[in-house]
């Protein structure tokens, strides 16, 4: 099951379950659409692979594999 993580792991920003700027990578980490696009050109810092929207989990299925309420934050600090 994936993870839906609630925040950016570079600015910390909020990302509901159901926003459509939530990028992930094959690792599920992840980051908001200008995190993703301005600081990181849509390659993952962590392993380097691509960025893409993360999927929206369906509400009936959210209500029964809620989004995870533990935030994420990179060791090393998000550049600019």
């Amino acid at each position: 099951m994936m993870e839906l993580k609630p925040n950016c792991e570079c600015c910390d920003r909020d990302l509901p379950p159901d926003s459509l700027d939530a990028r992930i990578c094959t690792f599920e980490c992840t980051f908001c659409a200008d995190c993703a696009e301005s600081v990181f050109s849509g390659a993952c810092p962590n392993c380097k692979g691509n960025l893409v929207g993360r999927p929206i989990r369906p509400a009936a299925m959210l209500a029964k594999y809620p989004a995870s309420t533990d935030r994420h934050l990179r060791q090393q600090p998000c550049p600019g």
